[in-house]
């Protein structure tokens, strides 16, 4: 799927929301959804995410870094969290802004430029905002249309994910496909397993829609995206599953980045 998304806006109001949600959290709060985090675990994770991919755009690396390390300037009191992250937004936006986002640079996915880590980043922010809202009881929004291209952007750089996922090496089959297919507007995901790995469908879509698949799973773009993180189980009454549970099972144990 293409977009037309402003990547770097949405990093923006992505920040702005989960710190609105954090500022007048208890920092000891735990987060369910990333075992063992605290509400301070989970700030800490996503400012620190932000500062490291704004470092890597401002060196325009053409070849995987050496390091990673980065001066994080962390706060001394766990209160001071929320502005932190505000302040790693504005960096990243500043960045955003002096960089093109078009030019070549090295990724560890598909897209070999710039653009590619902002991207990354919005979704990175995306779901660590939704982690937060879950740990206070509260029910998470989504655009539609962000979440569609989440979905994209997940499942085309999940194959490269080995690095630092070894569990999606198992992601092989023989001949097997999952469907993921969005039910509140256009939206259809075909993933082929094949004995040498996996990914989507070459011929796109359009091409794929009437192609049956082994299993397929049918939710709204904003849950299939938060199904896809392991923030649903797919036994959620949110989805119509049809199909070979064990291999949906398979890509549950094995797909997680």
């Amino acid at each position: 799927m293409t977009t037309t998304l402003d990547h770097p806006a949405g990093v923006a109001a992505e920040t702005a929301r989960f710190v609105a949600v954090v500022r007048t959290a208890d920092p000891s709060t735990p987060v369910p959804t990333c075992p063992g985090w605290t509400m301070t675990d989970l700030v800490r994770h996503a400012g620190s995410v932000q500062r490291w991919f704004t470092v890597l755009l401002r060196q325009r690396l053409q070849e995987p870094p050496r390091s990673r390390e980065v001066d994080l300037r962390l706060p001394e009191l766990p209160e001071g969290y929320p502005d932190w992250l505000a302040e790693a937004a504005a960096q990243a936006g500043a960045e955003f802004a002096a960089a093109d986002l078009d030019a070549p640079m090295w990724a560890w996915g598909a897209d070999q430029h710039a653009r590619f880590w902002v991207r990354r980043m919005l979704f990175e922010t995306l779901v660590h905002r939704v982690d937060a809202e879950l740990a206070l009881g509260l029910h998470p929004e989504i655009d539609p249309v962000l979440a569609a291209d989440g979905v994209s952007e997940f499942l085309v750089n999940l194959p490269f994910a080995a690095v630092f996922a070894p569990n999606t090496a198992l992601l092989r089959g023989a001949d097997r496909s999952i469907r993921f297919t969005r039910t509140d507007g256009d939206g259809d995901w075909l993933v082929r397993l094949r004995p040498d790995g996996f990914g989507l469908d070459p011929q796109g879509a359009d091409a794929s829609a009437d192609v049956s698949a082994d299993v397929t799973v049918r939710g709204t773009a904003a849950d299939l995206l938060l199904f896809l993180y392991g923030r649903l189980d797919r036994a959620a009454d949110r989805f119509e599953v049809a199909g070979d549970d064990e291999l949906l099972a398979h890509w549950v144990a094995n797909s997680a980045f």
